[in-house]
């Protein structure tokens, strides 16, 4: 049984704009002297996290989570079918108060976007059903406070749902989550994310363009309906995940079908689900040109530091990077000891050397099996 995962990816971009910062612009990173653009790991777990295909994370069954600041008003509320204003209010408010905090009721800005499992959603529809039985206003936030009373013996949330089969939600249980108002129900996550970014210095444009009016065009008019400028960029990333077994399997509840079902499809998403927003114009979907696989005991690390100095744009990105990872490898073997069985896929010419060369089918049920052995 492997302590840890590693899982390595080189993808390839041309002309995209994968995420944008508050300017809408391109995400950057200093590294190395130069700038990279990059993608965060908040937008890569959001796609692995909502794609529907046959790999998706919601096909193997366990129950999921939604993220959202109006949880109640839209998760729990509508439940409850008509009730009377003062109930409703009495009901609602007490309820984003022990999930939000006391501002929340009044502040939707002011709260948390929380992730919370449809488990956790269905009990608190119960429990608000049980709420408005209480016939008062009063009464039903007297229960409500009860329940999520803290100290002489009565329950938060976690231990309301105890019991429940991933009451947090499988997303949760890989992706970890915090609950400001209520630490006990924090979760550390078990899969470790980071910022991809490209293994070579920025390459960007300015992409002008207009939108030309059909109705005035064919009128004879000259001009267009409106000028617009947006960032476009290319680049070939590097991105590392981490995948920690022990806090997995715990976090799933000693399911190790299921820690296993989790790596493989991942694994599949990992390699081929693209971030990007302008789909509908520029297309960015890819394919990892490269994916290499880790399994071991030792505490993790990147191999970031093979594109610490930048790929050179000359010759061929790809192979260079290829190359600068095998180098990485050796070199880390050589002052550290392996230690590490390794597994992985390439489209470069070269591959990976060494390294045991698999389809992504037979890599995505290697590192299952290599987790749940």
């Amino acid at each position: 049984m492997s302590r840890f995962l590693q899982i390595h990816t080189l993808a390839s971009y041309p002309g995209v704009l994968l995420n944008r910062d508050d300017a809408g612009l391109a995400k950057r990173l200093p590294y190395g002297g130069v700038s990279r653009i990059r993608v965060s790991s908040q937008c890569l777990k959001r796609h692995w996290r909502k794609t529907e295909d046959e790999w998706a994370l919601s096909a193997l069954g366990a129950p999921m989570a939604e993220r959202s600041r109006e949880a109640i008003e839209r998760g729990v509320m509508p439940h409850l079918g008509t009730l009377a204003p003062d109930m409703e209010e009495a009901i609602r408010d007490s309820l984003i108060a022990s999930l939000y905090g006391t501002k929340g009721a009044n502040e939707k800005s002011s709260r948390q976007a929380l992730l919370l499992g449809r488990v956790e959603l269905e009990y608190l529809a119960r429990l608000a059903t049980e709420a408005a039985a209480t016939g008062t206003p009063a009464a039903a936030k007297k229960l409500l406070a009860e329940r999520f009373a803290r100290g002489d013996g009565k329950a938060n949330l976690k231990a309301l749902t105890a019991g429940a089969t991933l009451p947090a939600g499988l997303e949760s249980a890989l992706f970890g989550r915090m609950v400001t108002s209520d630490p006990s129900a924090n979760t550390e996550a078990a899969i470790h994310v980071a910022h991809a970014f490209t293994v070579h210095a920025e390459e960007s444009e300015s992409d002008y363009f207009t939108v030309v009016d059909d109705l005035t065009r064919e009128a004879g008019e000259a001009g267009s309906a409106g000028l617009f400028e947006t960032e476009l960029t290319s680049g070939l990333f590097y991105g590392y995940v981490v995948i920690d077994g022990p806090g997995l399997r715990d976090n799933l509840g000693g399911d190790a079908a299921l820690a296993a079902g989790v790596v493989r499809n991942l694994t599949h998403l990992i390699a081929t689900v693209s971030p990007g927003a302008k789909r509908g114009s520029t297309a960015p979907y890819a394919y990892a040109d490269l994916m290499l696989i880790e399994a071991g005991e030792r505490q993790p690390r990147s191999l970031a530091g093979a594109f610490r100095r930048p790929v050179p744009e000359a010759g061929d990105v790809l192979v260079e990077a290829c190359a600068r990872l095998t180098t990485q490898l050796a070199a880390l073997d050589r002052c550290y000891g392996g230690g590490e069985r390794r597994a992985g896929l390439c489209t470069a010419p070269g591959g990976l050397g060494d390294v045991a060369a698999m389809d992504l089918d037979a890599l995505a049920d290697w590192a299952g099996a290599a987790l749940a052995a």
